[in-house]
């Protein structure tokens, strides 16, 4: 189930009243830096998986 509009506006209420107007931009800036390593992180993982080819059937009775 996901937020509401109501939902989302009382939780950014919350987040300025709790971290202040000049530390958001940080803290977004932030979580938008750590959210790109985890997707370059995950993107290598999968090309990774994608370089390994499985062995032909003659290959693995050998």
């Amino acid at each position: 189930m996901l937020p509401g509009g109501i939902s989302l506006a009382v939780i950014a209420v919350v987040a300025l009243l709790i971290f202040g107007p000049k530390k958001l931009p940080e803290l977004g800036k932030a979580a938008g830096s750590t959210l790109r390593e985890f997707k370059d992180a995950t993107k290598g993982l999968a090309d990774d998986d994608d370089d390994v080819k499985p062995a032909k059937k003659d290959e693995k009775q050998q």
